[in-house]
């Protein structure tokens, strides 16, 4: 499958404001009254990836993935749209996030998506899903399709 660059349909990218006051900062992340209930937030983690490090390219049955990306550090994030019933199958996009642009991305379901540490420090992404990872108590399959696991894969971060 062959990707172009374009918007895809579903995908919510904000930039996140900074309050900046003597103390540090202060970031909102999620507000319920700015999401759809179906995308509500029912837990959250967050990863620290190592320059140069790529996280995915992955994709989920029934999860949406409410990432923010803040800082330190800079991430390349790429979003390839697989589903053949979109307007937007066959777009890719490709957001630089992070340190200097602080990015809240809404990933549905049925996207690929993978990021990469750009930047020359560690740097921490925040993911707030809107299902839990393997089930309640963690005894249901994992809802992710690997595709970094593949020996051939249209999913590339390489530009």
């Amino acid at each position: 499958m062959e990707f172009h660059p374009g918007q895809i349909d579903g995908v919510i990218v904000r930039d996140l404001h900074r309050f900046v006051d003597q103390r540090g900062w202060l970031t909102e992340i999620f507000r319920q009254d700015e999401l759809d209930a179906e995308y509500h937030p029912v837990m959250a983690y967050v990863s620290m990836s190592l320059p140069g490090v790529v996280r995915g390219p992955h994709s989920h049955v029934d999860q949406t993935d409410l990432f923010a990306f803040l800082g330190p550090s800079r991430f390349k994030l790429r979003i390839w749209d697989t589903r053949s019933e979109s307007e937007s199958y066959g777009c890719e996009m490709t957001l630089l996030v992070g340190e200097d642009r602080p990015t809240l991305v809404m990933i549905p379901t049925g996207l690929a998506h993978a990021y990469q540490n750009i930047g020359d420090q560690p740097g921490w992404v925040l993911n707030c899903p809107n299902r839990l990872y393997a089930g309640q108590h963690k005894q249901e399959p994992v809802d992710e399709i690997r595709h970094e696991d593949e020996e051939w894969t249209p999913f590339q971060m390489k530009d």
